[in-house]
């Protein structure tokens, strides 16, 4: 297991590479979702920096706060509503440049500017979601979507 990150330097895709092995090494043996689901947050969070970093999982008709790191957050989202409720009801990968610009965004925090949030699907079904937030406008692309998605494959869900 993994003590401390190495924290990477350079392009966007090198610091990802540098940090899902990395975050493999983490979740390597350990099966429990909630200990791992932090440990990424963590290994995320320290990596780039992240205003916010978490997860919302699925229970019954709304998104429930799980692991994350940064300030306090909204602790239940309704589907369809924000970023978050947005994913889930489309079941895909939502890049928000300037959430001030996405109708019905919820401010948890103003300090908020850009998003990206990946569902979690399994079975078909979405599961839960990865929400990741900077402070800074225009922070994620189809970089971040791409290795955001893998990390989320290395958790057993």
């Amino acid at each position: 297991m993994a003590e401390d990150l190495n924290i990477a330097k350079g392009t966007k895709n090198e610091q990802y590479s540098s940090l899902i092995p990395q975050i493999t090494a983490l979740l390597s043996g350990e099966t429990d979702q909630i200990a791992n689901m932090a440990n990424v947050c963590a290994a995320l969070k320290e990596q780039f920096n992240f205003f916010w970093v978490g997860f919302y999982m699925v229970k019954g008709n709304e998104l429930v706060l799980g692991p994350f790191q940064g300030p306090v957050a909204c602790t239940r989202i309704q589907k369809s509503k924000g970023v978050c409720g947005s994913s889930w009801a489309q079941s895909k990968t939502l890049i928000v440049p300037d959430v001030e610009a996405f109708p019905g965004h919820i401010a948890c925090s103003s300090a908020s500017k850009s998003e990206i949030v990946i569902p979690i699907i399994r079975n078909g079904s979405v599961i839960g979601v990865l929400d990741v937030d900077s402070d800074e406008l225009n922070s994620f692309d189809e970089t971040d979507a791409i290795y955001l998605s893998q990390i989320l494959d290395l958790i057993l869900f």
